[in-house]
This record gives C-alpha cells, sequence and structure tokens, in this order.
C-alpha cells in the first residue's frame, strides 16, 4: 500500500519532533510537594510553643487530603511546620488546600502570635546552575553587588525561574551608638530611632493649578547620604542641639559578618611547580590550570528552571549570557566559577545513553545479520530506529522527559521490541520458500498465520511491565518511565512488525535461490537439534530417577541460589551509589559555638582534604547553608543559618578523567577528616548525592517514649549503639547540647518607682543588639535597599558591663535611667528544641552506611544485636517497629526509617505488580490456549530466572536493587514469550496427529533457533547499560536470568508438556476432554484429531468457555479469601448473634458467595448459569446471582457447606482423568 511509506515518514518525523522539544534532564521530574509553615511567637518557651502553636497547627494540616507526613518543630520562640504530601499530588492544589484551611482558621492563632509565613518547596525549586563570584582583591560587600546585577540579567532569560544569592553583606548605613555617650547627654536609644523615623520621608500631598497648569505638590525629603543622618538633632543641651553624630558613629558600608563563603582551588586545577602561565591544556574538555586560591571571599549565585522546560536550554542559556557580562558587569578582578551545572551532567548522560542506544541497535543488527542474513538485518535496522523516535514522540505527549531512566526503558526494551520483526520477517521467508514465489498475498498471509501468537507475546510483555507504574512512593515516579515507555515502545513494536516489516521485507527480498541455501543450512541444524534434544529428553522420560533427580536438582539448586542473600553471598540495596561530579561534608559543632571557630575547623577541613588528585574546586559556607539539591531539599539544609553549622561543597572532575568513582573519593575525605572534627568536638557527615529519590539519611530510628526525658535519654543511648555498629557511620542525632544564653530579669517594683516600664527595657535593648533596621536611604540606584542599621558594635556589648550604662528611657515622660538599674542578666539553659511527627513526640538518631554492606538493613540488624539486653530509662525494653511508628507512646520504642522505608515500600509495590503481573500472563495465557495446564507449564520457568539472576549478582560483586527487581519483573514477560512459542508450536503438532513427546520435540527442533535470537538480542541490547551504576541490576537479571532461563526453558517446558500433556487433550464441543492424548506414538497418533485444528493462535467456543471458568474460579478464589477473613473479624461477636445468623443462613442458603460489607466487589460475577454450562454436572443453583444486599455473617455461616459444594463439583469432573493419567505414570 502506498499509505505504508507515508505511515513510516510521518512516524520518523514525529519521532525527530519528539527529539528535539522533549526537554532533557538527567533524572526523572518528581511531584512531591511539601510546604514549610513559619509562626512567630516572641516570648514563649519551647513547650508553650509547641503546646499553642506547633500542635494545633499540626493537627489542622492533617486534616488536609493527600498529606502523607506531617513534621514540626518547636523551639523558643518559633515553631516550624513541614507538610509533606504524597508524591504525585499538585502543588498548587496542595496550595490552595492548604491557605483555605489556614485562612478559616486565624481566630485560632494566640495572641502574641504571628501569622503563618507559608513557604512551598517543589523539586523545580533545586538550582540547575549555581556561580561562584570570588576575587581576591574586593571584599565580599562589593562581590553581591555584582551578583545582583548579573542577577538581574540572568532573570531575563526565558525559562529561568526563582534565584538566590547565598552570603554576602550589605551595603547599609550603619549607626553604632555608644551606650556610654547616651547617657552622658541622658538620652536614650528611642530618641535616636524617632528622630531617624520622623526626618527619613517624602509623599505627594496633593496638586496646584496656575497659568492654566497642573503642578503635582511634594513635601519632605529623604536622607541620601552619612551626613543628612549625622546632622540629624535628637536632643538639646544648654540650648545646644545633639546631633546624632555626637552619640553615634554613621557609616557606609558593609555591616557585621554573620556568615561567611570561601573559595579554594582542588589539585587537579593548581599549577605545579615550574608550570608556565601560558602553558596550553592537552585537550579542549581539560580544565585549565590557575593559581592557588586559599580561601578568597566568595558569593554564590544559584538559578532555577521553570517547570517542565528543559533545564539543557536553561542551563546554556544562563551561561552564555554570563560569558557575554563579563567585562561589561563583571569587573576584571571579579571571576566567576561553575560550581553547578545541572544542564551539563543531564545532556553528557543522555549524550552517552543515546551513543549507547546506537550500540544496542548495532549489536543486534549483526546478530540478525548473522542469523537471518543482511536483507532481513537492514529490515531491522530501518525498524528499530522507528520504534524508538516514535516512542520519544511518546514521552513527549505522555509529560515524560528524555533523562536517563527513560533512555534506559529504550536500551533494555531494544532486545524485545525485535523479537517482532525476526518473528515476521522469517515467517515471510519460510512462506514464500514453500510457495516458491515471492509475491504480496503469501507476505500478507505469512504475517496473518503468526498474528496471534505474536500478539500474545507482546502483550504478555506488556502485563509484565505494567504494574511496575503503579507502584508508589518516590520510587514510582522515578521509575515509572520504563512501563510507560517500555510498554509504548511494545505495542509501536507490534504495529511496525505488522506494517512497516512486511513492506520493506518486500523491497529487500532476497532471491529463491538465496532462500533455498538458507532453508538447507537451518535444516541440517535443525537436525542435529533434533537429535540432541532427543538424547536428552528421552532418558528424563524414560527414567523415572532421573527424572525425579533433575526435578530434585532444579528445586534444590532454586533454594541454594535463594540462600545466597542469607548468607550475604548477594547484598540487597535499595540502588548503588552513583558516581556523581560532587559531593558535600556538613559540619556540626555544639550549640553555642561561635561563627570563628566553625570557619577555621572548615578552612583546616579544605586543607587536609584539597591535595585529593580528583578535587577541581572547593567552596566553605558558615553560618549559611550551600544552594541545595533534590536532597538538601528533602533535608532542609537550606534552614542551616547557626554560627555552629557549615559545609563543604567538593567539585571533582568528569568522571571519565578519573579513575575512581566519587563514593571511593569520599570514603577517603571521610578517613581523613574524621580524626580531625573528633579532635574539634565536630560532628561531620559526608552526603553523597543519592541515585535515586533522597530520604533524611541512610538509617533513622525515629525514638518514642512516654516524656520529654525518657526520649532523649533513650536517644543518647540508641547514638552510642550506632557508634559500635560496623556497617554505620557519620552518626549523629537531633538532641542539642546544653548551651547558655543572657536573660534580662526585670527588677518591676524598681523599674516602675524609676517610671519605665518592661516594654521600655525591652525596646531599648531590641534596638541595641538586633541590627534594628530604622528605614532607608536612597543611596543611588541599587537593587536592594540601603538600610539604616542601628546598633551596639559586638566588642561593647559583649561586656556587660558596658552595655548596663545604656539608657532606658520612659516614652511618655522622656525620662531615662541605666539599664543597670533596673535588672541585671543571668544565665539560662536554652531550651530543648521539640519534635513531632504525625503528631506524636520523637527523637531522630542518623547514621550514614558506610564499608561492604552499605544497605541499611544490615547495619539496622547489628542495632539490633545490639540492643538485646538493653532496658530503656523507663524499665523496659524498647520494642523495633519495620513498618509503622509503635502503637503507643506509653513506653519506649523505636520506628525504623530513612532509606529502609523507602526501600520496604518499594519492594513490597514491586512484589504486588510482580504478582499482579502473574495473573494478567496466566489469564492471557488461559484465554489463548483454552486450559489451565498449559499456561502453568509455560510460566514454569519464570521462578527459574533466579537460577541465573542471583549468582550473576554474586559473580559481578553487585548489590540486588530496586532495578534488579525490575529486570527480574520483566524477564517474566520474555521467558513466557519464549514459552509460548514452543508449546503453541506443540500444540498445533498434536492436533495435527503427533504424539506429545514427538510434538515438543519437534518445537524444540524448530523454536530453538528464534529463541536464541531472542535470548542474544536481549543479552546485547543489555550488555551495553552493565556497566552503569544505577542500572547495572537490571543488566544482570536480563543477561544471566535470560541466559540461564532460557536454557532451561528448552528443558523444563517440554518436560512439563509431556508432565501435563492432557492439556493438549481437545475438548469436545461439551466441554469433556476425549481421553488421554498419547505420549508416544504406539498410542494412537490421532487422538487429537477428533477436534479440527483452529488458525494459527485461534481457540475454538468451548475452549473460550473452559476460560471464562477458570476466571471465575480465579474470582471465586479470591471472594472466598475475603470472606474468610471478615469471618476471622466476627468471630468473637458469634455467640451472641448466632440465632440471627441461623435464620439468615436459611433463608440464603443457595447464595454460594457474599462480598464483605465495603469490600471492592468483583470486576466479573463469582459464577452464571451462562459460565457454568459447559460442565458435565452444572450446579446453576447454588451459584446464582447474590442477593443486593447479602451479609458477611451468611457467608461466614455456609462456609463450610459452599467447600463441600466445591469440592464435590470438582471431583466428578477430574475422576477420570486423575484415574488415567496415575495408571499412565
Amino acid at each position: 500500500s502506498p499509505l505504508t511509506p507515508l505511515l513510516l515518514m510521518v512516524s520518523v518525523g514525529l519521532g525527530l519532533i519528539g527529539l528535539l522539544l522533549t526537554p532533557r534532564q538527567e533524572d526523572p521530574q518528581i511531584s512531591v510537594p511539601m510546604v514549610d509553615i513559619f509562626v512567630r511567637y516572641p516570648g514563649g518557651s519551647a513547650e508553650e510553643v509547641s503546646n499553642l502553636v506547633a500542635r494545633p497547627l499540626e493537627r489542622l494540616m492533617a486534616e488536609l487530603t493527600g498529606v502523607k507526613h506531617v513534621y514540626s518543630v518547636a523551639m523558643r520562640e518559633q515553631a516550624m511546620v513541614t507538610v509533606q504530601f504524597k508524591v504525585g499530588e499538585n502543588m498548587e492544589d496542595s496550595l490552595v488546600k492548604l491557605y483555605d484551611k489556614l485562612e478559616s482558621h486565624k481566630d485560632k492563632i494566640p495572641p502574641g502570635a504571628s501569622p503563618p509565613l507559608v513557604k512551598p518547596k517543589a523539586v523545580d525549586d533545586v538550582p540547575i546552575v549555581t556561580l561562584t563570584f570570588w576575587s581576591e582583591e574586593v571584599d565580599d560587600a562589593t562581590l553581591k553587588l555584582v551578583a545582583l546585577e548579573v542577577q538581574q540579567e540572568l532573570n531575563e532569560i526565558a525559562d529561568t525561574s526563582q534565584s538566590f544569592i547565598v552570603s554576602g553583606r550589605e551595603e547599609r548605613l550603619n549607626v553604632r551608638i555608644s551606650p556610654e555617650k547616651l547617657a552622658g547627654y541622658h538620652l536614650g536609644v528611642g530618641q535616636v530611632v524617632q528622630a531617624i523615623k520622623t526626618a527619613n520621608g517624602e509623599m505627594g500631598v496633593g496638586q496646584i493649578e496656575g497659568d492654566d497648569r497642573v503642578f503635582p505638590v511634594y513635601t519632605g525629603s529623604f536622607l541620601k547620604t552619612v551626613e543628612d543622618v549625622e546632622r540629624l538633632v535628637i536632643g538639646t543641651r544648654n540650648n545646644k542641639p545633639i546631633y546624632i553624630r555626637d552619640v553615634a558613629e554613621v557609616t557606609l558600608g558593609p555591616g557585621e559578618t554573620h556568615r561567611m563563603v570561601r573559595y579554594y582551588t582542588g589539585a587537579a586545577v593548581e599549577k605545579q611547580p615550574g608550570e608556565k602561565d601560558d602553558e596550553e591544556v592537552e585537550a579542549d574538555d581539560e580544565l585549565p590550570r590557575m593559581d592557588r586560591v586559599d580561601g578568597a571571599p566568595a558569593v554564590t549565585l544559584a538559578i532555577a528552571k521553570k517547570k517542565g522546560s528543559n533545564g539543557v536550554t536553561v542551563a546554556n542559556d544562563v551561561l552564555a549570557k554570563v560569558d557575554y557580562l563579563k567585562g561589561r558587569v563583571i569587573p576584571d578582578n571579579v571571576e566567576v566559577a561553575v560550581t553547578r551545572n545541572y544542564g551539563k551532567t543531564a545532556n553528557d548522560k543522555v549524550n552517552e545513553l543515546i551513543f549507547k542506544l546506537f550500540v544496542a541497535t548495532g549489536a543486534v543488527t549483526l546478530l540478525v545479520w548473522y542469523a537471518l542474513g543482511w536483507r532481513a538485518a537492514t529490515v531491522v535496522l530501518i525498524v528499530i530506529p522507528i520504534v524508538i523516535l516514535f516512542t520519544v514522540f511518546s514521552a513527549l505527549i505522555l509529560g515524560y522527559t528524555i533523562d536517563r531512566v527513560s533512555l534506559f526503558a529504550l536500551i533494555f526494551s531494544i532486545g524485545i521490541l525485535v523479537d517482532d520483526a525476526i518473528v515476521v520477517v522469517e515467517n515471510i521467508y519460510r512462506r514464500w520458500l514453500l510457495k516458491e514465489d515471492i509475491d504480496t498475498p503469501t507476505s500478507v498471509d505469512a504475517v496473518r498465520e503468526v498474528g496471534n501468537p505474536t500478539i500474545l507475546a507482546t502483550f504478555t510483555v506488556i502485563a509484565a511491565l505494567m504494574p511496575m507504574g503503579f507502584v508508589r512512593g518516590m520510587m514510582g515516579p522515578y521509575m515509572e518511565p520504563i512501563p510507560a515507555l517500555g510498554s509504548v515502545a511494545m505495542l509501536f513494536s507490534l504495529f511496525a512488525a505488522f506494517i512497516f516489516t512486511p513492506w520493506l521485507a518486500m523491497r529487500f527480498a532476497p532471491s529463491l535461490g538465496k532462500l533455498r541455501e538458507a532453508a538447507e543450512k537451518e535444516h541440517r541444524e535443525a537436525a542435529r537439534l533434533e537429535n540432541f534434544f532427543r538424547r536428552l529428553i528421552n532418558p528424563l522420560v524414560d527414567d523415572r530417577k532421573k527424572g525425579m533427580a533433575f526435578l530434585i536438582g532444579l528445586v534444590v539448586l532454586f533454594f541454594l541460589c535463594c540462600f545466597m542473600f542469607y548468607t550475604k553471598s548477594v547484598r540487597v540495596k535499595m540502588l548503588p551509589l552513583d558516581n556523581k561530579p560532587e559531593f558535600n561534608v556538613v559540619i556540626n559543632f555544639p550549640e553555642g559555638t561561635a561563627l570563628p571557630v566553625t570557619a577555621n575547623f572548615a578552612d583546616q577541613a579544605v586543607q587536609a582534604i584539597r591535595d585529593i588528585p580528583e578535587i577541581t574546586y572547593l567552596q566553605t559556607y558558615v553560618g549559611t547553608a550551600s544552594p541545595f539539591n533534590f536532597n538538601g531539599l528533602v533535608r532542609h539544609y537550606y534552614l542551616r543559618r547557626q554560627p555552629w553549622q557549615g559545609d563543604i561543597q567538593v567539585q571533582l572532575l568528569d568522571k571519565h578523567e578519573r579513575d575512581r568513582t566519587s563514593h571511593e573519593i569520599a570514603v577517603e575525605v571521610r578517613e581523613r577528616l574524621k580524626p580531625l572534627a573528633e579532635a574539634a568536638g565536630a560532628v561531620i557527615q559526608v552526603v553523597e548525592m543519592p541515585p535515586g529519590p533522597p530520604v533524611l539519611q541512610s538509617v533513622v530510628a525515629e525514638i518514642h517514649g512516654p516524656d520529654a526525658h525518657t526520649r532523649r535519654k533513650f536517644a543518647e543511648d540508641m547514638t552510642a549503639f550506632f557508634k559500635q555498629a560496623p556497617s554505620l557511620d557519620d552518626v549523629d542525632n537531633y538532641l542539642e547540647a546544653d548551651y547558655e544564653v543572657w536573660h534580662f530579669e526585670v527588677d518591676r517594683e524598681k523599674a516602675q518607682r524609676l517610671g519605665v516600664t518592661v516594654e521600655d527595657i525591652n525596646n531599648a535593648l531590641a534596638m541595641s543588639m538586633g541590627e534594628f533596621k530604622v528605614g532607608d536611604i536612597k543611596y543611588h540606584a541599587l537593587l536592594e535597599p540601603t538600610f539604616i542599621v542601628l546598633y551596639i558594635p559586638l566588642e561593647e556589648r559583649s561586656e556587660l558591663s558596658r552595655l548596663g550604662q545604656l539608657p532606658v528611657t520612659n516614652t511618655r515622660t522622656g525620662k531615662s535611667v541605666p539599664l543597670a538599674e533596673v535588672g541585671r542578666f543571668v544565665r539560662k539553659i536554652q531550651d530543648k528544641p521539640i519534635y513531632h511527627k504525625d503528631l506524636r513526640a520523637v527523637e531522630y538518631v542518623t547514621a550514614e552506611t558506610v564499608g561492604k554492606y552499605a544497605a541499611p538493613i544490615y547495619g539496622m540488624l547489628e542495632v539490633q544485636d545490639l540492643l538485646k539486653d538493653y532496658v530503656a530509662p523507663d524499665g523496659v525494653k524498647p520494642k523495633s517497629y519495620w513498618i509503622g511508628p509503635p502503637p503507643t507512646d506509653y513506653e519506649s520504642g523505636f520506628e525504623w526509617g530513612g532509606e529502609w522505608t523507602v526501600t520496604y515500600e518499594t519492594f513490597r509495590d514491586m512484589g504486588m505488580a510482580f504478582g499482579v503481573a502473574l495473573i494478567l500472563i496466566y489469564m492471557l495465557v488461559v484465554w489463548e490456549f483454552g486450559n489451565f495446564t498449559l499456561p502453568a507449564i509455560v510460566m514454569a520457568p519464570i521462578p527459574l530466572t533466579l537460577i541465573g539472576i542471583i549468582p550473576g549478582h554474586m559473580l559481578l560483586n553487585a548489590e540486588f536493587t530496586a532495578t534488579s527487581m525490575i529486570g527480574f519483573i520483566a524477564l517474566a514477560g520474555i521467558i513466557v514469550r519464549n514459552s509460548i512459542l514452543l508449546v503453541d508450536f506443540a500444540k498445533h503438532e498434536v492436533q495435527a496427529g503427533a504424539p506429545v513427546r514427538e510434538a515438543v520435540i519437534l518445537a524444540c527442533k524448530a523454536r530453538t533457533r528464534p529463541i536464541l535470537i531472542t535470548a542474544f538480542a536481549l543479552l546485547l541490547g543489555s550488555s551495553v547499560i552493565l556497566f552503569d551504576p544505577i542500572f547495572q541490576g537490571m543488566a544482570i537479571s536480563l543477561m544471566f536470568g535470560g541466559t540461564v532461563s532460557t536454557l532451561l526453558t528448552l528443558l523444563v517446558i517440554p518436560l512439563g508438556c509431556i508432565s501435563g500433556r492432557k492439556g493438549f487433550c481437545p475438548p469436545d464441543p461439551e466441554g469433556e476432554p476425549m481421553g488421554s492424548c498419547p505420549i508416544d506414538p504406539p498410542g494412537g497418533g490421532n487422538a487429537g484429531a477428533a477436534a479440527p485444528a483452529t488458525a494459527a493462535g485461534g481457540s475454538t467456543l468451548a475452549e473460550k468457555l473452559t476460560f471464562v471458568k477458570g476466571l471465575l474460579a480465579m474470582m471465586f478464589a479470591m471472594a472466598m479469601s475475603l470472606l474468610y477473613t471478615a469471618w476471622q473479624n466476627l468471630k468473637a461477636r458469634r455467640e451472641a448473634r448466632r440465632k440471627a445468623r441461623q435464620q439468615a443462613s436459611v433463608q440464603q442458603s443457595s447464595v454460594a458467595t457474599a462480598p464483605l460489607p465495603g469490600a471492592a466487589q468483583p470486576a466479573t460475577p463469582m459464577a452464571t448459569p451462562a459460565a457454568a454450562e459447559p460442565k458435565a454436572e452444572p450446579k446453576a443453583e447454588p451459584k446464582a446471582e447474590p442477593k443486593a444486599e447479602p451479609k458477611a455473617e451468611t457467608k461466614a455461616e455456609t462456609k463450610a457447606e459452599t467447600k463441600a459444594e466445591t469440592k464435590a463439583e470438582t471431583k466428578a469432573e477430574t475422576k477420570a482423568e486423575t484415574k488415567a493419567e496415575t495408571k499412565a505414570e
């Protein structure tokens, strides 16, 4: 048809559009709405904030739909509540619900508390580009001004989203007041503030008219210079004015340092001794050598992208604009370092995987060339790119991106999707050879002949993949492109096999002579295969001992392989560690540590690791947080702003330019810094970027208990146990160390006598010590306000004796007294923060896994062993809970969290998906073959894949991960596909009159070649991802599992067909088997001739009805399971309601099944007269339509009766076959 080439071109065109327009990024976008709510409660203790602010707010947020967890922390004077919505929830809808709930409960805000400040966070807020401005000639305040100008320019780029600047002191007008001078003039701080506020204003007051014109009128003037502020009069003495300059020092410039960012170079880019400045680098992509930079002042500008935009394009546009701004906005003495470029890493990863995609395609094409010739290889070479391109276009339509997960889905699909084209081409060639003519009608009929089995085989693979798309949690959306795009690729490969492949086969048709030569070669190979299988199968069938030995050996081998998990020969982990271009070192000093101490340690840590050859650049962030990534977003690293907190951001060479992985380098960094941190009293954590969805920490113990003291003591003990576990390191907890605060206690009686109030005292101290902003000056046209800040210098206010001279003025009388006259400073211990999770008080103990057994489960088990004899502070042995929190807080207990929770949820959902996949595959195969025996035989090799998968992981020293599980599930559909080829061929041979043994040997002879081609295609397609750190597990599962299961399939399926030979017996029109099928030729080869053979892959009406019976039986079994569970729950009330149930059982004795109240109803009725009609002894009466409102009690009472009826129904039907089979065996 002329439509075929047109469709081919349209498919290519759509694919190219998808390739150009689909956004590129390294990882899939995951919608994880997370909202932080901040509330200030001045003067409130931590306990008061918890009870009056945090807990009521928690309860409100827990009422929202779609919320997964509610976290809170209550500290002195403030609270933060974090609402984590379920994965996939829409951010806008979630915010609307949250704001509506807050607005409708404003009356619940306690007096004195501030309105809630809502800060939503999502994955799109993570910066994709960070630029660090550094210089050894200018200070951080100047660098921030430059960064502000660049930020304004970069915001003009399309698809850029929020941006922010880290560190850098603001330009401001500083008014440094002197307590002694104020006291000497008998003035208070409030008078200084009042003078500045009243003098700094300008406004429009109206307009006047004159000379036929309108003139707007303005009054007042703003403060603009230092001199304007200095000349302000704040009082008089001896009829002489007192100016601000008389009591304070006024300057324009940066303020005090509360946060620091420093820039360093690493050994990978520093010039070696003797290296010249003009020496050129050897490679274009090699980083240029530069002079050693040792802690230069720096600020960092971070830029995020809009949701759904192309990260590669945005990053390239940003960097191009920065290059343009150099020398224009960016001075020559200011350097710009690109310290993060997710656009580059995403583009490199995508290009690398696209290259692997071409390699896999080429490898499969060469395989087809070797097996079927260059003409068939040409067809395959054309079909595969078309399928891949159309799948990319589908990704654009479905809202996916081109990332490493979606590309891995295409790579692993290559080995599968090529099979449809191979089957069609091979059958076309066979039919041409039979007819001795190459014509279109024969080609069409050849496609029709293999249509049904090909469709069935394709849908079995889809049935195995699709349930994985319903995995919950963050891992579900992360891996969703694999089942989604894999299924699309399979569907379109089926379409291409039926439309494009025949058309291309006609265009690249070989001559009949070539076909005959290939047929003769294949005939010789088939003869050798037939002899091989006869020698292999016959002894196992004829000799019962050998057959049983083989079966027992297979079962023992299966369990031995599974036993490798227990012996730790194969380790289990959520995802393996990735090879990333950066990592962080998080620094935590005891609470109360001053900023210089933290900064000095950060500098010492950099000096200790900067000589590692793979490190390019380092930045230290003290008193502030580095630009957060996805991991930092989940862990709330962006809130780390205390002077005792810091981190070091470490950049590495590109992974192609270094021999070690980022994890190996991180291990060395930990070993170097750990002794240094222990000596300084700090706690460090080497935080690597997770390969998949992030968690709070690798290992987390959430401590519950009856009171705060018990929880904290238990957490301290648990921290000690964590430190003893060999597989755990970077151990920390959320407990704060005791640290002192100064509290000014007011002598109320004396203050009242002296004429000042508590409010006057509080305001005087707040305006003197808290960097009080009085207003701003209109200084040039800067991009941020230049505030007027009033404060006592740090070196003066640190001396409490000098601070005691601060005058406190009564705002009504103007009378002032020294601060020391109305109270005194006393030391107190700061309140401990109170943590809650899901409305329950909790403490956290965290750790990272290290060493060979890096999965959290091993470290958790080590801690469990250490806790065997432990007694909690409340006198009980604490219980550990692996799935959910302890049922009560009245005694100590803890819940395991962190990576374990994601691991458990992922493998649980994947196990459920695997079960659903097996059910779907079984239903499809039952529909095709019309009985229950053959589908069981077809699916028998599925568990045997583990015999290859588990040892494969052991041989390559790889961990069994979630991607390994995905490969195992996908392999189920692939193996069933091969089994169908064998069983379908054997079934048609039996229907043609061949004995079962002869039929299966002929099936092996005819189908081994295409099965091996499929296996090798899968092997070659998966080999290109074998060394990827994330998807290595999938490659091992597909390669080793596919190879071993393919070999076992060619042996297990024939033996299964011979053992279950009654499945080949065609039923008569009434549904009864027509005797037993012969196993050997003497038994009469015409047993299967009574029923005419259907078309390839077809089924008779009786076979369809048999499928319906099977479906109903399966639904009946599911309903029985649900009813049994309900009966157990109602057993306690059985005696009280026995008479009522007996009466109900009499009225409803004809009901065979009854659904539970509120339980999910089956999609198909349990049994109908029509479905039971083919049976020899139908029992339609007890399986009539269920009543509209059945009771669970009635079903529980009639359970025994139903069971007896079911057994009686099946006994007569299977009795004859069972006896005949027993005799034959």
